[in-house]
């Protein structure tokens, strides 16, 4: 399915919510609508289906440094090194699979001049102590991942789903921290080292971030998935 470059506009102007209430339908719309002024973000998101990742997702920082870039007057895209695409494959864990996964995108959108990570979910446990000299459980979908990310106002994603006109935001903590300009500390992932660490480059970029008390971090939803349906 090839989705036209009108749907990104109809996408962002109108967003219905479904059931579920982490945030509000004026928050959805308003992410929608602002993560889509990075023409990279809407330009993925339009050629979606033809990338093939199972339980893929759009997620992390090309989407709330896009918000904080809006905010601060900067270009949307400004300074975003790297767009993060999810998926889960439980049925080959092999870094050679995920290479080729990330072959196969970086090729289908190589005329983008981005850079994309694709990295696959089901295998993040058998690295994550490598690089971060932490332990890490294994996950069980692509969301379980964004849902664990080290401060909560980052823990998003998008997709849009098979119809072409509705997409889901993954968003386990909310939306609206972003906007309040908020970093706090995610309970799933308790490590303060690299936590702090994160926030410190986060706010020499947007020094108007600020750091909120562990104790006051929103308690997530088992399923924090926003459907949005654009009409």
């Amino acid at each position: 399915m090839t989705v036209s470059g009108a749907w990104s506009d109809a996408l962002a102007n109108r967003v219905a919510i479904g059931e579920l209430t982490m945030g509000t339908p004026i928050d959805a719309a308003r992410f929608v609508a602002d993560i889509l002024r990075n023409p990279n973000n809407a330009s993925i998101l339009r050629r979606w289906t033809s990338l093939g990742l199972p339980d893929g997702w759009l997620a992390a920082g090309c989407l709330f440094q896009t918000v904080w870039n809006l905010r601060s007057g900067y270009p949307p895209a400004q300074g975003i090194k790297d767009y993060d695409l999810f998926y889960f494959d439980g049925s080959d864990l092999s870094a050679e699979a995920e290479a080729a996964r990330q072959r196969q995108v970086s090729d289908q959108l190589a005329d983008l001049g981005i850079t994309v990570e694709v990295a696959n979910q089901a295998r993040v446990h058998r690295w994550y102590e490598r690089y971060f000299g932490h332990p890490y459980d294994p996950l069980t979908c692509s969301a379980d991942g964004i849902a664990r990310f080290l401060v909560t106002e980052t823990c998003v994603g998008i997709r849009p789903a098979a119809d072409g006109m509705t997409v889901d935001i993954e968003a386990p903590y909310g939306l609206q921290g972003i906007y309040a300009g908020t970093l706090t500390r995610n309970p799933r992932l308790p490590r303060t080292d690299l936590f702090d660490r994160k926030v410190a480059t986060y706010r020499q970029r947007w020094p108007w971030l600020r750091v909120e008390p562990a104790g006051d971090c929103p308690t997530p939803i088992t399923a924090g998935r926003l459907s949005g349906v654009a009409r």
